[in-house]
């Protein structure tokens, strides 16, 4: 006899959920959000995904994110989609995109950049928002949002 589990997964009251990040990158995502201590978190990895093979998702209770926090997501995983929660519904839903001008989210990779050296607020702008790919406005040098830090 074939015993069937499901997993059930609490919905969300109020809340976050960010849905189609890419396999692994989950942790990268909780970094930016860094959950408080009381904060209510579902994480969960490598879903099966009929778009993109597998998948990570997160659930945030009780946490709206805001424009900072979603440009620093599109970094990562560029294809994410936000859903916003209130009263268990889906009130607003949207893709994440990344920004033509990016400020003070990631670090220059580049060690000899005035920005590593000088107390002031990196800005890149988007050069291929496939890779994504950053141009730094100081240095000039261009990298893919992997090769950078978020600050």
């Amino acid at each position: 006899m074939n015993d069937v589990k499901v997993m059930k997964v609490d919905a969300i009251r109020n809340g976050t959920v960010i849905d189609h990040i890419p396999a692994g990158r989950v942790q990268r995502v909780l970094a930016i959000l860094k959950p408080r201590k009381t904060d209510v978190v579902m994480m969960g990895m490598n879903f099966s995904s009929k778009a993109m093979q597998k998948k990570d998702i997160i659930k945030i209770e009780g946490r709206e994110l805001n424009q900072h926090e979603v440009n620093s997501i599109a970094l990562i995983a560029p294809d994410a989609k936000v859903s916003i929660i209130r009263d268990f519904n889906v009130t607003q839903k949207f893709k994440v995109e990344v920004p033509e001008v990016i400020e003070g989210l990631v670090k220059c990779p580049n060690p000899k950049c005035i920005t590593n050296a000088e107390p002031m607020e990196t800005r890149f702008r988007l050069v291929d928002a496939a890779g994504p790919d950053l141009a730094c406005q100081y240095c000039e040098r261009v990298y893919s949002a992997d090769e950078m830090d978020h600050i």
